[in-house]
Order: structure tokens, then sequence, then C-alpha cells
């Protein structure tokens, strides 16, 4: 019986360090997608004319993310759409947009260590404290993240609130 439970343990947790996504990998980015459309904070907040509808008249606006130390060829995005006036996060994964429109699009990218704090929601890591400091490298319309820095910050805590393995870089 004691070989059998220690061989289900074994089995356990190798599918789970299988299933653990790579921070800011393609699975992660599709957790992303979904803990972004779990908070109303993004959705509602940045729905509609606040911010979502501003798309160049695409439909969606990109938000790319990498890890500085893997480099922005390992970067990932997310499309955020406007649908019935809520920002609705309708695919995260591998980048389909290699053209970002600066007036309407995020490129964002940071260390590690500086996604961690930012994931945390710690003294200083808060969205207006991680661009100001620097931590947070960021292009795209600026006064546009300005005006709605409050569901800013609940985007950079889906660092934290989605799992993933820093160990190593994306594939």
């Amino acid at each position: 019986m004691i070989p059998r439970i220690t061989a289900t343990l074994a089995a356990l947790a190798c599918s789970s360090a299988v299933s653990a996504a790579t921070f800011m990998d393609v699975d992660w980015a599709s957790a992303a997608c979904a803990a972004w459309n779990s908070t109303p904070a993004l959705t509602n907040e940045l729905g509609g004319a606040a911010w979502a509808a501003n798309d160049a008249g695409r439909g969606f606006k990109i938000i790319q993310l990498y890890r500085s130390k893997c480099g922005a060829a390992s970067r990932v995005e997310l499309e955020i759409s406007n649908q019935d006036g809520k920002a609705h996060c309708a695919r995260g994964g591998a980048v389909k947009h290699s053209t970002l429109d600066p007036k309407v699009d995020y490129l964002m990218y940071a260390s590690d260590e500086d996604w961690a704090c930012m994931g945390q929601g710690s003294f200083g890591c808060g969205a207006m404290g991680a661009m100001m400091t620097g931590k947070l490298k960021f292009q795209g319309p600026k006064a546009e993240a300005m005006g709605v820095i409050g569901p800013f910050d609940s985007f950079l805590l889906l660092a934290g609130k989605v799992p993933g393995d820093t160990s190593s870089c994306p594939k």
C-alpha cells in the first residue's frame, strides 16, 4: 500500500511541475487574460470611452509584456476589446500583432524582481511608482495610462495573481 501511495504522490508532483507555466509564457498570458476578465476594476473601469474604446477603429487594443532578462523576443500579448462597455480580454498568448500602434497599444517590461514587486503591490511598486522610478519600462499612450492609473494598478497586480515560474525564460 505504501509504495502505491508514494508512486501516486510522485506522479502528482511531476504533473504539477509540468503544468506550471513559466512566468510570461503563452500559457501564463492565457491565464492572465482569464484573470483580467474576472477583475471588475479592469473590466468595468477600463470599459467604454474610459480606455478600451480607444482602439484606432480596429476593435481591440494590445498589451505586450516581457521579462527584461528574457528579451523582447519572449513577448506575449493580451488583446483587449470593448464589449458592451466593458474591457474584455479576448485573447492572451503568443504575439500576433508585430506592429503596435503607439497611440492605443502598450509594451511593458521589467526585471523579475520588479514584476514581483508590482505583483505584490508593494510600496513604490504601484503603477505610478513603477513608471516614475523606471521599474516598469513602458511604451504607449502615457497620458491615457495616467488617466486610468487606479485600474492600471489592478493590471500590475496580475503579475502576482497569476502564478509563474521565473527559473527559466519562455520558449
